[in-house]
């Protein structure tokens, strides 16, 4: 080294690094390009479709140009669609319009739709508490602000349609119209106390005289109105598997009051974790409640 200068520093090994295969950028470009243009299309299709341009990409590449941009799924996809209408304002294709309307119908199937202020969607349930000596069994109505994750509950000796529509009149709405917000829109499973001819069913009848729409979800799908399952697992776990330890009730009133004082530490106290969330307790600025 003292003697070699330079050359001495130099790598001697015969050994060469082998470079990456990489597509050409053009190529890579065109498939990110043709990923948005064409959501809904899977990494063969794709590979088909630009070997009628003159682009020849196999699928597994297709596939790895996905994964380096982050476009591997459709519904990735969808949303880097939806970013790039949003930043350059295009005029969507027929094949972009179809896959973004069924991708919204999905999501309304699965409860799973974007809200976007206080009453845009609230999300209603029944769910059985349990069986009180003398009153017999116990049922609770649960309506959840999908926005604001506000809870409400009232319990019921009954399921029917008539009890459902009696949750809205007595808790719901005079919520909203506490702060002046309307009810758009409710989502509901297809249990017989939520769906019926509208002529003859309490809870339809109610909905149309206050020109609230309605959104059921999926059939055989009781997973589906997720937020209200969420919260009723929250419950039991929380409150009821201890409640009926600790004290013995002889009414739906007594039970009904001990609800409403856990539901106050649930909606203003209680901190949560969610997409509006952030460890903070449910309610969002310009909707609490105080049951």
């Amino acid at each position: 080294m003292e003697t070699g200068g330079e050359l001495a520093l130099k790598e001697i090994s015969r050994r060469k690094p082998i470079i990456k295969n990489r597509i050409e950028q053009e190529i890579e470009d065109r498939v990110i390009s043709f990923a948005t243009d064409n959501p809904a299309f899977g990494q063969v299709r794709v590979s088909n479709e630009l070997k009628k341009e003159g682009v020849f990409v196999s699928p597994s590449g297709v596939r790895s140009i996905w994964l380096r941009n982050d476009l591997e799924t459709f519904r990735k996809r969808l949303k880097a669609l939806e970013a790039k209408v949003a930043q350059e304002g295009i005029v969507l294709t027929e094949s972009q319009v179809v896959a973004l309307e069924k991708a919204k119908e999905e999501k309304v199937a699965k409860g799973e739709i974007d809200t976007y202020h206080p009453g845009y969607l609230g999300a209603q349930d029944t769910y059985y508490v349990g069986n009180i000596k003398g009153v017999g069994r116990i049922y609770q109505q649960t309506f959840i602000d999908t926005y604001t994750k506000v809870a409400t509950v009232k319990l019921y000796d009954r399921k029917v349609a008539l009890v459902a529509a009696d949750m809205l009149n007595d808790r719901v709405l005079p919520l909203y119209d506490q702060y002046g917000i309307p009810l758009m829109r409710v989502l509901t499973d297809r249990g017989t106390e939520y769906c019926g001819a509208r002529e003859h069913h309490e809870y339809q009848l109610y909905l149309a005289i206050e020109d609230i729409d309605h959104t059921k979800t999926k059939a055989r799908s009781p997973q589906a109105n997720g937020i209200c399952e969420r919260f009723h697992r929250t419950m039991q776990e929380e409150f009821y598997a201890t409640a009926f330890r600790k004290k013995i009730y002889r009414t739906i009133e007594e039970l009904q009051n001990d609800v409403d004082i856990w539901l106050k530490y649930y909606n203003n106290e209680r901190p949560h974790s969610g997409k509006y969330c952030y460890g903070k307790p449910r309610c969002k600025p310009g909707m609490t409640v105080c049951i």
